[in-house]
């Protein structure tokens, strides 16, 4: 989302706001943009279960994450997710309209406007490309092998623990961390690229409250905090609608409101395909 996971980032491109505005720094995938806190999770009482004493084993708790989602039937379903909403940047004195639409296999574009400007950044699933106004640049540009890194995150509809084998990932139970007042289950996942996510569960629902993800970009250890929260069911899978993300330990995050989710929407594969013309 402008990762931002994301839920569900990582996400960032940055994007210099002038007169007056501060640089929306990390517009992902927006994940960078994104960094999420929203801890105030809302799920059905259904999923709601006393806390055992000890913890599950690694592949029962992932197996509750996917229930808890809507089931894995439910999940491969959801073949596109539209959401919109708004970015509140700069302690939310600065509002920008924003649209994420994430498509399968892998495919995410993310949008933020402001005072009749857009910022874009989107992965085809082969390559990412930004335009980004707020840095005087209005014309398409293809994204670095790095910074694409947290777009190919957020392309992913259902986080980093859903079919995390097929992924080539490898997952690591990490025991129990205070997470803002909740003693959550963290799940370590190291990706294939050697990027790594740690995924912090709701010790009642199973979903994810908070993704740290650590990444190396032009050779620096880069580390996002994404928490997220107040879950919506769409076409029958749990999504998060509050997203707050920033880099680990910054006081002000950027954060992601979502008024509308839609699932299954058609999408044409253009639209995250890099523009053949000039953008206007």
């Amino acid at each position: 989302m402008f990762a931002f996971k994301n839920a569900r980032a990582s996400r960032i491109a940055e994007f210099d706001v002038s007169v007056g505005l501060s640089v929306l720094t990390n517009f992902t995938s927006m994940q960078k943009l994104i960094t999420l806190m929203a801890v105030a999770l809302v799920a059905p009482s259904a999923f709601t279960q006393e806390m055992p004493a000890t913890a599950p084993p690694l592949d029962e708790l992932v197996a509750k994450n996917i229930e808890a989602k809507g089931g894995a039937q439910a999940v491969h379903a959801l073949q596109s997710l539209r959401r919109t909403g708004s970015v509140l940047v700069n302690q939310g004195k600065v509002r920008f309209a924003y649209t994420q639409v994430q498509k399968r296999p892998l495919a995410v574009r993310e949008e933020a406007t402001l005072q009749g400007m857009t910022a874009v950044q989107a992965y085809d699933g082969k390559e990412g490309w930004q335009i980004s106004p707020f840095r005087g640049r209005k014309e398409p540009e293809r994204m670095s092998a790095d910074d694409v890194k947290a777009l190919m995150e957020d392309a992913e509809i259902d986080g980093p623990l859903v079919d995390w084998k097929e992924k080539g990932s490898t997952i690591e139970y990490l025991g129990r961390e205070d997470v803002d007042g909740t003693d959550a289950y963290k799940i370590k996942v190291t990706r294939k690229n050697g990027d790594v996510d740690y995924v912090y569960l709701d010790p009642d629902h199973f979903l994810e409250i908070r993704v740290l993800t650590q990444r190396v970009q032009q050779g620096a250890l880069v580390e996002t905090e994404t928490d997220l929260g107040d879950y919506e069911k769409v076409n029958g899978v749990f999504v998060p609608t509050s997203i707050d993300a920033g880099s680990k330990g910054a006081p002000d995050k950027q954060k992601i409101v979502i008024d509308k989710a839609e699932g299954n929407v058609p999408v044409d594969d253009a639209t995250f395909k890099f523009p053949t013309t000039s953008a206007k």
